[in-house]
């Protein structure tokens, strides 16, 4: 990437930024992004990572792996005293695996809920309801147990007679097992009373040093003092994932991209409006045009781009120090994207820098559809939870001008991640009977939430023994954690943030093809005024009179914001034709 000048000021380093630290801090806070980011990250050997604008990948890994691990021991943990009440309990533990599993189940429905806005409030209503019923009845026996001085069991309380008991209330009325569950719960719990307080609290007090656990977690090492210091990811250890940082590190922030045909910009997050303008060069007709070259171009639009680092003038040079605006920290370099089929592993390309100038130096001419130069202009605004990307492609051919711009949006990381801070911090200074009480209303419904932890932590190394990942044939990135963690929306500040970057930079990138025109002796005028109405928005399909122009432009949708969203899933300039004796030789571009 190309640094900054004296005027400009220098980005955050992308291992240090807040929108990294909030993707770190998401693995704890939500298992199924955590899943993701280890079966893309760790699983799929085979897959080349996605570019990691205003983040670092391998320390999502790294904290994704070890929040893993956390999770299984307090999983382990939770089934270790469930065993215990099983051996002291005998037959009493199934009315109190019961509802936990009813709670551990409409715990599910409640986080899909608000994670997709999907589940139904009336089946997590009925599960809780039932489910408290059960564990009140329980207690009402455990209660009556204590105030007994001799605890006479009940006939209930016999294995012997448990089954032939619950086989003939089901034949009586099997609905009427629903009301009769709770009242066997409360025998079993009369006549089990002092083993069932020591299982409750056992379970309670797990509940509640795995809630101090993750909040300290969440304080030492994903703070901000603690996330630099890199406190927590420095614990992961072992082979593979030292291949798997090595793989990311290698090519997340390098300038050959690595690419898979059906989504090329991944990683950048959604197209934004993407336009395109096709221009035939006519001579301006006072001098003999010079012949104008791809490259030439290019570096006319740079030095205009980097020229938006410098504040205005502000009366003086602490005050022109003073301007924060992001702009200052805008970074322009130069990328080659490669297509990632087709090669024999995924060390094998060459992404050195004298690598990256070799294909530089044919790719910006060539015009090839599989490897393709872009120039790359980014602003990563609002601690970097706000990145706009820009891809510039210009290509000349047969007296005609091709411009692309491809403008890419990666919105803010999610309100739940965002909250980590929150949500450690209020844990931590809570009041111990405040602390107490979760630990009570939460304790009883871990054991579903443990089960399903284990089978996770087994199905992982079932996959990597089984499916052959690490010898698969090499494949470009199929998701990028930073997008799977993404809003939606934004909030106004951010969208009109937005917008002034993105005209911004439209407008430099116009008047840098213009001015190449210009100094080289063509006709400038109608390619500023169709340039500035498609970069805009407008789209056109009908001819245009006494002109060459043939101008095409993407449609878009509109939030409920009023503002042009995004556009999921939309990008522009793929195509799965090769391009074939056009770059020296290498039929593979």
């Amino acid at each position: 990437m190309s640094g900054t000048t004296q005027d400009g000021r220098t980005p955050v380093h992308p291992s240090h930024t807040e929108a990294g630290r909030l993707l770190c801090a998401g693995v704890y806070l939500d298992t199924a992004y955590r899943d993701r980011v280890i079966d893309e990250l760790y699983v799929h050997e085979e897959r080349f990572t996605a570019p990691s604008y205003g983040f670092d990948a391998s320390r999502v890994l790294a904290h994704a792996l070890r929040a893993r691990r956390i999770e299984m021991a307090w999983a382990v943990a939770v089934v270790a005293v469930w065993a215990l009440g099983l051996l002291l309990l005998q037959t009493f533990i199934v009315f109190l695996i019961v509802p936990a599993l009813l709670l551990s189940g409409a715990g599910q429905i409640k986080r899909r809920r608000d994670r997709t806005g999907r589940g139904s409030r009336i089946v997590e209503y009925l599960l809780r309801g039932y489910a408290v019923w059960m564990l009140g009845n329980v207690l009402w026996g455990v209660v009556a147990g204590f105030a007994d001085d001799i605890v006479q069991p009940m006939r209930f309380s016999e294995s012997g007679w448990f089954l032939p008991y619950l086989g003939e209330v089901i034949m009586r009325n099997p609905l009427g097992i629903f009301l009769e569950w709770p009242l066997m719960g409360r025998f079993y719990g009369e006549a089990y009373s002092w083993v069932a307080v020591l299982v409750f609290l056992l379970l309670t007090t797990v509940a509640g040093l795995q809630r101090g656990h993750f909040a300290r977690v969440l304080h030492s090492s994903l703070d901000r003092e603690g996330y630099a210091a890199g406190a927590g990811d420095l614990l992961v250890t072992g082979r593979r994932f030292g291949r798997a940082r090595a793989r990311i590190q290698r090519i997340q922030h390098g300038p050959l991209v690595m690419y898979d045909v059906a989504n090329p910009f991944c990683g950048a997050g959604q197209a934004h409006l993407p336009w395109q303008l096709s221009v035939e060069l006519r001579p301006r007709g006072d001098r003999e045009p010079d012949e104008l070259d791809n490259a030439q171009i290019v570096e006319r639009i740079r030095p205009l781009l980097e020229a938006l680092r410098v504040p205005s003038p502000h009366g003086s040079e602490e005050a022109e120090a003073s301007v924060l605006d992001r702009l200052r920290e805008l970074v322009v370099d130069e990328c080659v994207f490669l297509p990632a089929d087709g090669l024999p592993d995924v060390d094998s390309p060459d992404l050195s820098e004298r690598a990256f100038a070799e294909h530089r130096a044919t790719a910006v001419e060539e015009g090839g559809e599989r490897r393709r130069h872009f120039l790359r202009v980014r602003i990563g605004a609002w601690d970097e939870n706000l990145v706009v990307t820009v891809f510039i492609r210009v290509h000349t051919q047969g007296g005609m001008l091709m411009l692309e711009v491809a403008p890419h949006v990666l919105l803010p990381v999610r309100p739940h991640f965002q909250m980590a801070d929150d949500i450690a911090q209020r844990h931590r200074r809570n009041t111990a009977f405040a602390k107490v009480t979760w630990a009570v209303a939460n304790g009883a419904g871990a054991l579903g939430p443990a089960l399903l932890a284990l089978v996770r932590a087994i199905r992982i190394p079932w996959r990597l023994a089984t499916e052959g990942h690490g010898v698969a044939m090499p494949a470009g990135p199929s998701v990028s954690v930073r997008e799977l963690a993404s809003q939606t929306d934004a909030s106004l500040f951010q969208l009109t943030d937005l917008d002034r970057y993105l005209k911004t930079i439209q407008e430099r990138i116009v008047g840098g093809v213009a001015l190449a025109l210009h100094e080289a002796g063509w006709h400038t005028k109608e390619f500023a005024e169709r340039a500035v109405n498609v970069a805009e928005g407008a789209v056109f399909i009908q001819s245009v009179n006494n002109s060459a122009f043939g101008i095409g432009g993407v449609s878009h949708n509109s939030s409920s914001t009023g503002h042009r969203a995004p556009e999921a899933g939309r990008d522009t300039g793929t195509g799965k034709g090769e391009d074939r004796g056009r770059s020296g030789g290498n039929e593979r571009w």
